[in-house]
């Protein structure tokens, strides 16, 4: 019985991690910033943890009974905990209250489980093994499910199953505790049918958890879903299926298949157009593979190497026609080669040097995107650029966040760039921002390939120029160690949001 509950502490220990874990993921995909969401997260459910761990001193009676209790409720709440912030996301005013109230309350109830466990086992163990067994068993178990969450859980199972799997395995948890004191407990045939109850809907849940996740995300969308997924790294929803597809990753908008060549033109052939036969050429980001088409487009070209962070994206442009009609196949040429990694990492490692180098990052809105946007990345770029060469960014906007769009600036130029900055309109995004680099000034020539449906002499020409509401009003530079972008941008981003 000793080391039956003993596992009931390493089982109870992996779950409240992963529902911690799970609350987390959730509101970095519908919130964004990362780091906020988790550390806010963290705070809350630690707290609440400390809650339950005080007022544990007031159950007095019923030891075991109690126990059980939290067990099927914790596993109840805990287990149905993604579906329910999924679905009510776009229903509920304030997102924020639901998501801090529900990680409370599961944190209170993960609070009352140790104390209560060792008043339990105090006759049956000395007080200071007790102690050691007790929280050897919640470390390790929190450790399992620090690595099991990223290399099993998120890629393999989502989130939706897995929290209705660690439900199940708290509700077993209780139906267990039933069982090993079955002669002690009140209520024992009422117990059972609700523990019995409870692995029915948990075990629905988990079979039926693609049709809860693609029921609640069919609310977030004014287009049905045509396909979703999720990676160790972000959401991705694909939405369409008729004349326009869109990508939407974490909930923010990629591309509309209606416009995104006014997108990729603009992002490519300033820069290709204006240099003397290019043939090496680096894109980091962009793995839908629409600004590798682009640059196939050029015969001189020999080799582009892609380095995207998520292979599950790279994978569905390339090898799902559905979709990899939109790029022209451009992943499977054989002059593209796509790697799979950080490219903040990568490109320490990188020795070789490139005649373009394509930045096509999403928007800085969190900390983990803004360190692609700092000088010391922007550094990192500049060693692997030619002599002569160029490198294009995009920029976010410079309408709606001016001054975010100069902070990118004003860092290329920090780092020794001579810089050409440059805007588009893409109806899906409304004014859009870009910033040609160089380590010499940047001269643009104009020799496009045929067959391009916007960009032209013509239409560069004003694409350079920048009216007095564009122009910055907050002078910064991003470094890694105050991350001035990212704050710059949820402010102005929010501020347009607030206002529309």
């Amino acid at each position: 019985m000793t080391y039956a509950l003993l596992i009931t502490v390493f089982v109870i220990s992996t779950c409240g991690l992963v529902y911690e874990l799970i609350a987390g993921t959730v509101a970095s995909y519908l919130l964004g910033d990362s780091i906020t969401q988790f550390s806010t997260v963290i705070g809350v459910y630690l707290f609440a943890m400390g809650i339950g761990s005080f007022f544990s001193k007031y159950i007095e009676k019923k030891l075991v009974f109690t126990f059980v209790q939290v067990e099927l409720i914790v596993g109840l709440i805990g287990g149905i905990s993604a579906a329910l912030l999924f679905f009510l996301f776009e229903h509920v005013e304030n997102f924020r209250i639901l998501l801090y109230s529900l990680v409370s309350i599961i944190g209170i109830l993960i609070g009352l489980e140790i104390p209560l466990l060792m008043r339990i086992l105090k006759d049956k163990l000395e007080f200071k093994d007790l102690v050691s067994k007790i929280f050897t068993f919640d470390y390790v178990g929190a450790l399992l499910a620090s690595l099991l969450f990223p290399l099993v859980l998120v890629p393999h199972l989502g989130l939706v199953r897995s929290s209705m799997l660690f439900g199940l395995l708290n509700v077993t948890v209780g139906l267990w505790t039933i069982h090993i004191f079955r002669n002690e407990l009140p209520w024992l045939n009422t117990l059972r049918a609700t523990g019995a109850s409870l692995v029915i809907i948990l075990v629905g849940g988990f079979a039926f958890a693609d049709k809860l996740t693609s029921m609640a995300e069919a609310s977030s969308y004014p287009d049905s879903i045509i396909y979703s997924t999720s990676t160790p790294y972000q959401r991705i929803v694909i939405t369409g299926g008729g004349k326009e597809i869109k990508l939407f990753l974490n909930g923010n908008l990629q591309f509309s298949s209606k416009d995104e060549y006014r997108y990729h033109e603009a992002l490519i052939h300033p820069a290709m157009g204006s240099l003397k036969n290019p043939e090496n050429i680096l894109v980091l980001g962009g793995g839908d593979g629409m600004a590798v088409r682009e640059l196939l487009k050029y015969p001189s070209v020999k080799n582009i190497t892609l380095v995207d962070l998520d292979e599950q994206m790279t994978k569905i442009f390339r090898d799902q026609p559905a979709f990899s009609h939109l790029n022209d196949n451009s992943l499977s040429n054989p002059k593209v080669k796509v790697i799979n990694a950080d490219a903040f990492v990568w490109l320490r490692k990188n020795q070789n040097q490139f005649d373009f180098i394509c930045v096509d990052f999403p928007d800085p809105s969190n900390f983990s995107l803004g360190k692609l946007y700092t000088d010391t990345f922007y550094a990192a770029v500049k060693r692997a650029l030619k002599p002569d060469g160029l490198l294009v960014i995009q920029s976010t906007s410079p309408y709606y966040a001016k001054n975010s769009f100069w902070c990118v600036v004003n860092t290329l130029e920090a780092v020794g760039y001579k810089t050409l900055p440059y805007h588009a309109y893409v109806p899906s995004f409304g004014d859009w921002g870009y910033v040609l680099a160089g380590n010499k000034p940047v001269k643009l020539d104009f020799d496009y390939p045929t067959g391009l449906r916007y960009i032209s002499a013509a239409t560069m020409e004003p694409m350079l120029s920048f009216p007095k509401d564009m122009q910055p009003t907050v002078h910064c530079i991003n470094k890694l160690n105050n991350q001035a972008l990212v704050h710059l941008f949820e402010k102005e981003w929010g501020e347009y949001v607030e206002t529309h």
